[in-house]
């Protein structure tokens, strides 16, 4: 075998390495889609206080029998949400919403899982690469962390009002973001590698793409302070808000800065406008991108971009005006993440085609 023969094997068999790596990352980005609905739903249902206490390790099972099941329940009862909001609730109750709470916390673990063990089988098979250690070692710390945060926006809860910060609430979701986002690049960079260096043509459209995918993460977030302040509920009018374009008491708060924090009328005034001037910025980067000179894939990926937007205005919309529906708010929300697969998806696209 010559040496040339060799050095090609090696290529080859690093090239299915790596689409191995990629495909289990794209598995992991598909539990942690999963997971954002799920807490999504778990937050709309007003079920996330339900678990008062968190046992990382230990706490795979729910309640085995009637006794446990009523210590877990008589646990419930000495906090606030008990106390203020649901006084009263009988224990069928209590399973109904302690139910959503433990899929979130068990899909979550799952996710630790099935991150862990494989990661542990390619390093120990020698499959990750130098350069891509560093990365993968990273997305697990942030998983970690991420479960931690979890626990720190739950007992946020548990003090004296019923309800978690809605700060700590979008921390939680921005993070779980981070690691979607994060995860899906680097399997599609081991799918299709891209040079660092674009040509000139597409540099400018490739630039515009990640600024459209920086937007989307801001409205997300915006999001998750609307969902915190259940702020979906002040005005459900679209396009005006109750008939006006700019709302009273859009800044009745001290200072004025706390009114895009914590304000329910600003929340939610701030996610419609972010909201539109992305959608807009979308639809305008398709008019141009796609009257360059691009190949057939990169042309779908872009018209599918663009698909994402309308979906999720759509969404958004239909969600608002029927005053938050359990079922309309997470398809919103897994619009949002949509949306963002497809723009990540037409930056790395573009980046393989400027190369």
């Amino acid at each position: 075998m010559t040496a040339s023969n060799t050095l090609q094997d090696s290529y080859d068999q690093a090239s299915r390495y790596d689409r191995q790596i990629a495909v289990w990352l794209l598995v992991i980005c598909a539990l942690i889609f999963a997971m954002v609905v799920l807490g999504g739903v778990t937050r709309l249902t007003h079920s996330g206080l339900s678990m008062t206490e968190w046992k990382p390790v230990t706490g795979w099972l729910p309640p085995l029998s009637d006794q446990a099941w009523m210590a877990e329940f008589e646990r419930y009862k000495q906090f606030p949400e008990y106390k203020k909001v649901n006084f009263g609730i009988d224990l069928a109750g209590f399973k109904s919403i302690f139910w959503f709470e433990f899929s979130h916390r068990l899909l979550g673990r799952s996710i630790g899982v099935a991150y862990l063990i494989p990661f542990l089988f390619f390093l120990w098979r020698k499959r990750v690469s130098g350069a891509l250690m560093p990365k993968l070692w990273l997305m697990f710390v942030l998983g970690g962390l991420q479960g931690a945060m979890g626990w720190w926006m739950v007992s946020s809860g548990l003090v004296d009002r019923p309800d978690v910060s809605h700060y700590r609430l979008t921390a939680h979701l921005g993070l779980a973001i981070v690691i979607y986002a994060y995860g899906l690049w680097i399997a599609m960079a081991l799918l299709k590698p891209a040079a660092t260096h674009l040509r000139d043509r597409i540099q400018k459209y490739y630039r515009a793409s990640l600024i459209l995918v920086a937007a989307i993460f801001v409205v997300i977030l915006s999001g998750g302070l609307v969902a915190g302040l259940d702020a979906g509920f002040a005005y459900n009018t679209f396009p005006t808000m109750n008939g006006q374009w700019i709302p009273d008491d859009i800044v009745m708060m001290s200072p004025w800065f706390i009114n895009f924090f914590e304000n329910t009328i600003t929340v939610q005034f701030d996610h419609r406008w972010l909201a539109i001037a992305t959608a807009t910025g979308a639809i305008v980067f398709w008019f141009r991108a796609t009257r360059i000179d691009l190949s057939t894939n990169v042309r779908i990926v872009i018209h599918l971009l663009l698909v994402a937007v309308a979906l999720q205005v759509t969404l958004g919309i239909v969600t608002l005006v029927n005053v938050v529906p359990v079922t309309a708010a997470a398809a919103h929300q897994a619009g949002a993440l949509l949306l963002l697969t497809a723009a990540l998806a037409a930056a790395h696209a573009l980046r393989v085609e400027g190369t």
